[in-house]
């Protein structure tokens, strides 16, 4: 493993530990949810968000939650004395009472909290911005885990293989019916006579918490923001384009499939209301 891709830290289930049981059903199914949070001075940066979706999550699937204050304790544990690092946290169903697919309902919860290193920030790539291409693969439709962060990432995984070229930072995904989802990491905003659009997320696509944040810093700066269905046209109209995840904020694209594009008034000012976030100064 490479020296920047190993954990600095791993936890399984409070306690210092480097596996799971070969029952576990997030290995078998990907039963399960996770969240993955930056973290500057020891403090995790937009928790409440990530600690929401990850209860709703676990609501929708059925998973027995631990608590949001049993979890921000160790998230925050693992955090600790680190000035950048990114905490991952993984809580699947747990290990399987039976084979198969069926629940038993005895299944205790696993969770797993790993802490890496968080590289600092290229600033070219929040004022000028990043390229961006299309992916070939598209996103199956399934509105039972449309918005969850779960653990079932292959789509993703296929589309990243799709390049290899280090001068291309996202890919922007269609799901089967031709819409606009999101990147492979990240979500996606369209400007569009000074009001933002972004796909919304009722067939498939992660509901990220930085993209819940820039929809309410839209709305406090007075800036008409709508999710909405998206498709290639809308992609080739929109004369702005900006992506957010939790760990690079809102990142504008000036490069889109060859075409260039510019950071325009309504990017530049969803980063100035960002910022007290992503300087660890509030939490969103």
């Amino acid at each position: 493993m490479a020296a920047e891709a190993a954990p600095q830290v791993v936890r399984v289930d409070g306690r210092p530990a480097e596996a799971v049981s070969a029952l576990d059903r997030g290995l078998h199914y990907g039963d399960g949810l996770f969240e993955t949070i930056a973290c500057l001075r020891g403090r995790p940066r937009l928790l409440p968000l990530h600690l929401e979706r990850l209860a709703q999550g676990c609501a929708r699937l059925g998973i027995a939650f631990p608590g949001r204050e049993a979890l921000r304790g160790e998230i925050l544990t693992v955090a600790g004395g680190s000035e950048r690092a990114i905490v991952k946290v993984l809580l699947t169903r747990g290990v399987a009472a039976a084979r198969g697919y069926a629940v038993q309902g005895s299944e205790t919860p696993t969770c797993l909290v790993l802490r890496y290193a968080f590289a600092e920030e290229d600033p070219r790539m929040t004022l000028a911005g990043v390229r961006v291409r299309l992916a070939a693969q598209r996103l199956g439709e399934n509105p039972s885990l449309a918005g969850l962060k779960h653990l079932n990432r292959l789509e993703q995984v296929l589309a990243r293989r799709e390049w290899s070229d280090p001068g291309i930072a996202e890919a922007l995904m269609f799901s089967v019916s031709g819409r606009l989802v999101s990147g492979v990491m990240s979500n996606v905003f369209l400007v569009e006579d000074s009001r933002l659009r972004t796909p919304r997320l009722d067939r498939c696509g992660v509901a990220g918490v930085m993209r819940a944040a820039a929809m309410r810093a839209a709305q406090r700066a007075g800036i008409a923001v709508e999710e909405c269905a998206l498709g290639g046209e809308d992609l080739a109209r929109a004369r702005e384009v900006f992506l957010t995840s939790a760990l690079i904020g809102a990142r504008p694209v000036r490069e889109l499939d060859g075409r260039a594009l510019a950071a325009g008034e309504v990017t530049r000012a969803i980063q100035v209301a960002l910022a007290p976030l992503l300087a660890g100064d509030a939490d969103g």
